[in-house]
């Protein structure tokens, strides 16, 4: 799945992942309204609300970025209800052809972590038939347990040709409080770099990357700057561009000199554009081509930068 992400990302141009982090801030009112009235205002009217919502932008977006990633907890929050819109949009993304990254940061002792890995990547074997849970493409893993938590989404991504993004360096400000931690005089992101660069070398797809990416966010260039030498052969999911305040000069780093190895999520700043002064001229209804107009905007920031 590696080379399908890179392929895309070549046809496309655009190194760019949308967040479908849905909230009930961010769906236009009109959205809302229209499944309230089918179902009331219940956890199955949110539901119905979110597929409709991510449905407008995945239409608006699927021929001009190569991925999405659906955040699971901004579904679980309304319980079987909005997992089932989880669900439903993994599906129609993967029938727009869009490459899903599932946001589910998971990572437990080597029994519980094969279950994630076949609930998310893998399959089960039920009466001689295969059977699939949400089927992502890639999915993010927590290494805070070590290899035991990691070597179970590695051996499912070997079976699958899929892909995992582990926890490095995350965008949240409290990161280094424990990230930053040196250990033997090294911070402890950059021994997680190291260890992720070393699983990496298990599972190399035919364009020089492996199935193993890592995360490392943009609002912290320097560290990037750093990992891009630790994981040469890493792709890297970088999260905090647009409203967690990175922009197009502090990705640089993250790529490769061949214009590869990277690619940026943006969540709230795409799929809430119809909320923001610079799209308001496209309102609510149009909050798909709003969020349209910013993936142009955002495509142009990163290749000038690159450029």
């Amino acid at each position: 799945m590696i080379d399908k992400l890179i392929e895309k990302i070549k046809k496309t141009g655009a190194p760019i992942v949308v967040g479908l982090d849905p909230t009930l801030k961010l769906i236009p009112p009109h959205i809302l309204k229209a499944a309230f009235d089918k179902t009331g205002e219940t956890p199955d009217g949110v539901s119905e609300a979110i597929f409709e919502y991510n449905k407008g932008i995945v239409d608006a977006i699927c021929d001009i970025v190569p991925a999405v990633k659906p955040q699971i907890a901004m579904y679980e929050t309304f319980g079987i209800a909005g997992l089932i819109a989880f669900d439903k949009t993994v599906k129609y993304c993967k029938e727009k052809d869009l490459v899903v990254i599932g946001d589910i940061k998971r990572g437990d002792i080597g029994s519980t972590s094969e279950a994630y890995a076949q609930g998310h990547l893998g399959k089960v074997i039920l009466g001689g038939k295969e059977y699939r849970g949400f089927d992502e493409d890639f999915a993010t893993v927590n290494p805070y347990l070590g290899s035991d938590g990691v070597k179970p989404f590695m051996k499912v991504c070997a079976e699958e040709k899929k892909g995992i993004f582990v926890l490095v360096k995350t965008s949240n400000p409290s990161s280094g409080e424990f990230q930053d931690k040196e250990i033997d005089g090294v911070a402890l992101y950059k021994k997680v770099g190291e260890k992720v660069a070393e699983w990496g070398e298990e599972l190399m797809g035919k364009n020089g990357y492996s199935y193993v990416g890592a995360v490392a966010s943009a609002t912290y260039p320097e560290q990037g700057k750093l990992l891009r030498k630790i994981m040469p052969n890493t792709y890297i999911l970088v999260p905090g561009y647009g409203a967690q305040g990175g922009k197009g000069a502090d990705l640089v780093h993250f790529f490769n000199k061949d214009g590869l190895g990277a690619i940026i999520n943006s969540s709230r700043g795409i799929i809430g554009a119809w909320q923001q002064e610079k799209y308001a001229q496209y309102g609510e209804a149009a909050y798909a081509d709003a969020a349209r107009a910013a993936v142009l905007d955002m495509k142009e920031d990163i290749s000038s930068a690159l450029s």
